[in-house]
């Protein structure tokens, strides 16, 4: 789907709307399936290499937004009577280079079609969680291989002539 470099534009709510166990988790507390998407995002960015922007929609509450790095992502909460929506078209303006992809995940079918308007790819909430599992299994199938593995030095005594390994014995112990 993507490269390095590309950048992932994320409706942090959207996300938690559209994934049932982040569904579940936000009934419960909001604050705990705003981690848990941070959380999986973040594994995200590290294995596909995508730089991501994580969009908290915060147009009703009052102040200025903020903006900060967690887990190498960009999580940002907009200012006062800013949405979500009109915070992401900003980014796509503001990221476009020539040679990256900018994609846009939300599932307001709104949303899409400005963001493919203005450049970006679009990626339904969907489509997001399910490239996230096949990442995920990416990575399980990884660590199961490097764990089955059987483990092998790599020295440099192995590949050296027994006149160097005297040579080196006999510097380690003074005698040259």
């Amino acid at each position: 789907m993507s490269r390095r470099g590309d950048v992932l534009l994320v409706d942090g709510y959207n996300m938690i709307g559209a994934w049932p166990a982040l569904q579940r988790l936000r009934d419960h507390d909001l604050e705990d399936a705003r981690d848990a998407l941070l959380d999986m995002l973040a594994d995200y960015q590290g294995f596909t290499g995508m730089r991501v922007y994580v969009v908290f929609d915060a147009h009703q509450v009052p102040g200025l937004g903020a903006k900060y790095k967690q887990h190498e992502m960009v999580v940002v909460y907009t200012k006062e009577k800013e949405t979500a929506d009109e915070c992401i078209e900003r980014l796509v303006v503001d990221l476009t280079l020539r040679g990256r992809n900018i994609y846009v995940a939300t599932s307001d079918m709104t949303e899409q079609h400005v963001a493919f308007g203005k450049g970006a790819l679009r990626l339904s909430a969907r489509e997001l969680l399910i490239d996230i599992g096949q990442k995920q299994k990416q990575i399980q199938a990884t660590l199961k291989e490097v764990e089955t593995r059987p483990i092998k030095r790599n020295t440099v005594d192995g590949s050296l002539t027994l006149d160097v390994r005297a040579r080196l014995e006999k510097w380690r112990r003074g005698d040259l």
